[in-house]
């Protein structure tokens, strides 16, 4: 038989409505009597009623995540697992729960969001991206839907809640790092051309070619497209240039295994041939033979500071905006080398 309100009540030596109050998290109880009711809900085993709970307080306890592409393809990709097992900690720290689009397709996820949103099915939303010509954000604006993008937004980002890296940053360094190991003829290989973050990191690998000197090819800048990992196309075009480059700056952990394999089945070695380096520090780069030297972007941070942020600004409606910037720092580890 399941444990009733008044059951809880009962043992804590409270009123009924006082254990509704606790749950609803009423201001009016004490902080001493709350710990001493949850204390008593806990021994006894009592789960709340999330439909009544909904129907009270008109709210789902609930945060959507729009991912990338669909769920099945982006969890190929380790980063977003840590982006997501960042947003579930901050949920459950709050007593939130996840609904996550499963579209495989962009209109179909457009579709999961119109009706996360017109079916109340969730509270605010997490965008795990920002790129030009998508739906999904003017429809949030629109509605005046709470959300917060993972990303810098590419248009009114003065009024959108973001959290992200400084990408223009992070990749100037990776760049630096190999021009600073001697290499002149530096590539990068990036994610699909329409995505901000892409934009971003184009921009400061040429920053920092631009800084030193080192030729500018438009060749050596490749892009993933439709959502694809696989590098052997990239890696045919690059090392069927004149002059090919020496080193790889790769915007993704995963994607830099791809392009490893491809360099290895044509018989350039890394990094003795070609050094590389990548972006995010998954689990990939360390498991990767050789270990990559990559750009630790803190995914897991990257993930809890967007819906820590969002949940703040459905407690505090009148909060502002809040932006902010995760720190990263590059790892070496096995796959750059000083050119000689």
């Amino acid at each position: 038989m399941s444990v009733t309100i008044k059951d809880v009540a009962k043992e804590a030596g409270v009123a009924p409505s006082t254990v509704s109050r606790v749950i609803a998290d009423s201001p009016r109880i004490s902080q001493v009597t709350k710990k001493k009711v949850k204390k008593v809900m806990e021994d006894m085993g009592y789960h709340m009623n999330y439909n009544a709970r909904v129907l009270v307080r008109q709210a789902t306890q609930t945060i959507g995540v729009v991912m990338k592409h669909s769920s099945s393809h982006s969890f190929d990709n380790p980063f977003f697992s840590e982006v997501l097992s960042g947003i579930s900690k901050a949920c459950q720290e709050n007593d939130y729960s996840l609904n996550l689009t499963t579209g495989e397709s962009e209109e179909a996820i457009f579709r999961d969001v119109i009706k996360m949103v017109q079916g109340k099915r969730v509270d605010a939303i997490v965008v795990l991206y920002s790129k030009e010509d998508d739906q999904v954000v003017p429809y949030l604006m629109q509605q005046n839907f709470p959300f917060v993008m993972v990303g810098k937004p590419l248009l009114e980002a003065s009024n959108i809640m973001y959290v992200d890296n400084d990408n223009v940053q992070a990749s100037n360094e990776a760049a630096d790092y190999l021009i600073q190991l001697g290499h002149e003829r530096i590539g990068i290989v990036g994610g699909e051309a329409d995505f901000e973050v892409t934009k971003a990191r184009v921009e400061g690998y040429k920053k920092a070619l631009a800084l030193h000197g080192c030729p500018q090819n438009a060749s050596y800048i490749k892009y993933r497209k439709d959502g694809s990992y696989d590098g052997t196309i990239i890696t045919e075009e690059l090392l069927g240039l004149p002059e090919p480059p020496t080193a790889l700056v790769i915007m993704d952990d995963f994607h830099a295994l791809s392009i490893i394999a491809a360099l290895k089945e044509a018989g350039v070695s890394v990094p003795g041939d070609m050094s590389v380096i990548s972006f995010n520090n998954t689990i990939v780069s360390r498991l990767s033979s050789p270990s990559l030297t990559t750009v630790d972007t803190n995914a897991g941070q990257l993930g809890y500071y967007s819906a820590d942020t969002l949940i703040e600004k459905l407690q505090k409606p009148g909060m502002m905006n809040k932006s902010l910037i995760i720190p990263t720092n590059i790892v070496e580890r096995e796959s750059c080398r000083e050119r000689k």
